[in-house]
């Protein structure tokens, strides 16, 4: 059976990375959650300072950045992959509402996206992958045999934010998570550098009126014609 490089775009919180796991598992697939290596940078930047609600200092982030160390490392207890940074488990610490809001700020910068994007391409060289991202089917791997790229309402993304931070137990408010889903979409969709745009030949989902199962049976069918054509 051949293998196909699945790509899966799409706004903040419209659960890619849900779908991808799900696919990945089904297929017996890599997955890989470029998101997460954004964030483990972003929490970088925060833990030496580098960024804060007012600045960020690129100049010392870059200089820092032939030093950060990312991996992926599975966890069989939990069926995936977690983030690792510099040889620290980070998963936990960059899911927090605080990375949120500041990890498009860290993918603007050009030189952290060319250094991610080099890593993803390698992981995804010998296909079979599902890699999930803002530019994964318009820059990582613009050959992807299929592209999916998923949307929903600001309001819908932020209410299934909020459940899931509500459920880790961080104190926050609807209002803040919807605001930061605001303001990501707009950095996503106005940085210079590889801006979150649909690809031309990808499929589009709107899922805020989907369920999860009805998401995956619907990718997983376009997924296996394109591997039994």
């Amino acid at each position: 059976m051949k293998k196909i490089t699945i790509a899966i775009d799409g706004f903040s919180s419209t659960g890619k990375s849900t779908l991808a796991k799900q696919l990945a598992k089904h297929l017996g697939y890599i997955y890989v959650d470029t998101g997460a290596m954004y964030r483990a940078i972003a929490l970088f930047a925060m833990q030496n300072n580098f960024i804060s609600k007012d600045s960020l200092d690129t100049e010392s982030l870059l200089k820092a950045l032939p030093n950060i160390k990312l991996q992926f490392q599975f966890n069989a207890n939990l069926g995936y992959a977690e983030m690792y940074l510099n040889e620290v488990n980070v998963e936990k610490e960059i899911r927090t509402i605080e990375v949120s809001s500041f990890v498009s700020r860290i993918a603007e910068i050009s030189e952290v996206r060319s250094k991610l994007v080099e890593q993803q391409q390698e992981m995804g060289k010998n296909k079979g992958i599902v890699m999930d991202g803002r530019d994964i089917g318009t820059v990582v791997f613009p050959d992807a045999e299929l592209k999916i790229f998923m949307t929903s309402s600001p309001e819908t993304r932020a209410q299934r934010r909020y459940d899931e931070l509500q459920a880790k137990g961080d104190v926050v408010s609807f209002e803040e998570v919807l605001q930061n889903v605001q303001e990501r979409d707009y950095i996503d969709t106005h940085r210079t550098d590889s801006p979150l745009v649909m690809a031309e030949d990808a499929i589009e989902i709107d899922n805020s009126y989907l369920t999860r199962e009805e998401q995956f049976t619907a990718v997983l069918l376009l997924s296996e014609e394109i591997i039994n054509s």
